[in-house]
């Protein structure tokens, strides 16, 4: 029963993409390395960082991380490397500056653009008050009229 219990752990666990090989044997270079690894897309899968892809690229990803940082790159030198070559594209949270800050501030700016138009329209809707008109005298006889019968 044991056996049946550890068995079913070690299955449900998740798989990690990072090979033994790959691990450095600097643990604070290996965290470094986990850490910067947990914001780079893996540029096969889309939405999944590198550190848990299996792709073949995110692979080679992983360990250009890994010989960056043993050259002695700090994290912005190893993000800055990977974005040169692979384009902004390879981070998951993309910097908000230059051609990007045009698409993180159209979203907000848009809402704000159609609560503008909304409220401009609901202030030159014409209320009930303003389309009923006195009647004229006819008007008035002819709506007496139609009442009384």
């Amino acid at each position: 029963m044991r056996w049946l219990v550890l068995t079913l752990v070690l299955l449900a666990s998740p798989a990690l993409a990072v090979q033994p090989d790959e691990v450095l044997d600097d643990p604070r270079l290996e965290e470094r390395a986990r850490e910067l690894s947990k914001g780079l897309r893996c540029l096969v899968c889309r939405n999944e960082n590198i550190d848990e892809s299996n792709a073949d690229l995110a692979r080679d990803l992983r360990l250009a991380v890994r010989e960056r940082l043993v050259a002695g790159d700090s994290d912005e030198e190893v993000i800055e490397y990977l974005v040169n070559r692979y384009g902004e594209y390879v981070l998951l949270q993309p910097r908000a500056n230059g051609v990007n800050l045009i698409l993180w501030l159209a979203g907000p700016a848009m809402l704000l653009g159609g609560i503008g138009v909304a409220a401009v329209a609901l202030r030159r809707k014409p209320t009930a008050t303003q389309n009923d008109a006195a009647l004229s005298p006819e008007e008035q006889a002819r709506l007496n009229a139609i009442l009384k019968e």
